[in-house]
Order: C-alpha cells, then sequence, then structure tokens
C-alpha cells in the first residue's frame, strides 16, 4: 500500500515537474530581475500592490480546499500549511501580518499596497484559486503548483525591493525561506492518496493553468513598470 502511493506521488509530481508553463515562469522571473535593475519607489509600490491579492486569499484558498478535501490526511496536511500561513497560533507571525510590516520598514504605505486595485490578469489569478478550491483535485493542482514556484517569486520581489531601499533584512522573504521547505513537503503528501491515472491528470493539468496565470500576472506587472 506505501509503495502504490509513493508511485502515485511520485508520477504526479513528474507530471508537473517536466510542465513547460512552470519552467516559462521560472525563466519569466529570472528575466524580470535582469531588467528591472533598480526601480523608483513609485515602480516598486505596483508589483507590492499586486501581489497583496493573491497573499491574502490564499488562506481562504487552503480553507475552502479543505472543505473539498475528501480524506483525513489531505485536510490535515492542507491545514499544517494554513496553520504557518496564520502564524502558527499568533496573528502577528501570519504571512501577510508579516507582509504589511515589511513593506511600512521599507518605507512604503501600507493603503496603497493593500488597497491597490487588481489588474486583469491579477483578478483572473485570484478566480482561478476561487474555482480551483470547489474540487479537491484542482485544488490540490493549485496547491502543489504555488508551492514549487512560490519561493522563487517572493525571492524575485524581494530582490527588487532591496535595490529599491537599500533594505537587506526583510522578514516576510525570511519567513518563505525557512517555511517553504515544509509547503512544498505537505503539499507533495496530499498527493499521496489513492489517485486514479485520470485524477493524475487533472491534478498536473490545473498546476500548469496556475502557472500560465502567473505567467501573466507578472506579465502585466512587468508591462506596468516597464512600459
Amino acid at each position: 500500500m506505501t509503495t502504490a502511493a509513493t508511485t502515485t506521488t511520485n508520477e504526479t509530481s513528474q507530471l508537473m515537474a517536466t510542465d513547460p508553463s512552470r519552467n516559462e515562469l521560472i525563466r519569466d522571473l529570472r528575466q524580470l530581475k535582469e531588467d528591472c535593475g533598480t526601480l523608483s519607489r513609485e515602480q516598486v509600490l505596483v508589483i507590492l500592490g499586486q501581489w497583496f491579492h493573491p497573499l491574502h486569499y490564499f488562506p481562504t484558498f487552503l480553507s475552502r480546499l479543505i472543505s473539498v478535501a475528501p480524506q483525513t490526511e489531505m485536510q490535515t496536511y492542507i491545514s499544517r500549511i494554513l496553520w504557518q500561513e496564520l502564524g502558527e497560533g499568533e496573528p502577528q507571525l501570519a504571512h501577510e501580518k508579516i507582509y504589511i510590516s515589511t513593506i511600512l520598514d521599507g518605507g512604503f504605505d501600507k493603503q496603497q499596497v493593500a488597497g491597490a486595485a487588481p489588474f486583469d490578469a491579477t483578478a483572473k489569478l485570484i478566480e482561478g484559486y476561487k474555482t480551483a478550491s470547489m474540487d479537491y483535485l484542482p485544488g490540490l493542482g493549485f496547491l502543489y503548483g504555488t508551492e514549487v514556484v512560490d519561493l522563487p517569486m517572493v525571492s524575485t520581489i524581494g530582490d527588487l525591493m532591496r535595490r529599491c531601499t537599500g533594505k537587506k533584512d526583510l522578514p516576510w522573504v525570511n519567513i518563505h525561506v525557512n517555511q517553504e521547505p515544509h509547503h512544498v513537503e505537505s503539499s507533495e503528501e496530499t498527493l499521496k492518496g489513492s489517485l486514479t491515472t485520470t485524477d493524475r491528470e487533472r491534478v498536473a493539468e490545473n498546476a500548469a493553468e496556475m502557472w500560465r496565470l502567473w505567467i501573466n500576472f507578472f506579465r502585466s506587472v512587468r508591462q506596468a513598470i516597464l512600459q
């Protein structure tokens, strides 16, 4: 039983690891860092404001996914990610709280970030997460897809923020460095249930859809700050 479950996980992960959209997103992030150089505060503010929307919604996505996951094991591993996202019982350590305190320390205005209107690509990204969380297979695809690219995305934004502000220590980036390996591990554990070949394909297809939504997100941000 254990061997079969492990094989299922490896097969599902392999389907997603070789998806070209994932590699395209990573290339786009690398190119964004190379092309941006040192941005103005106004340009960085655009990035921070758009990022706030998926950051704010992610705990809701996880909660909705827990409610539709059919197995206790899946619910447990998803809740472990949610527990860390919300501060492990300490509200001030929730990712959103740390994000806001980090941008305030960088001299940015909270309302300009948390109150920024979403771009079309940002709204479509959030809608993608909402739709995926209505069914556990798409939700697992979005979850795993998010966790394996989250640190590169956060690191990219963190690098651009450091160049602009001169701040070297960014607690919001630090907590991702510390917790992301656990999130990836937990998302992988959710795939150890009894998934059929069709199930695995649906998970992988939705991970690919999520990466395409993130590609469009960062390209819309790029256009706004480098046009």
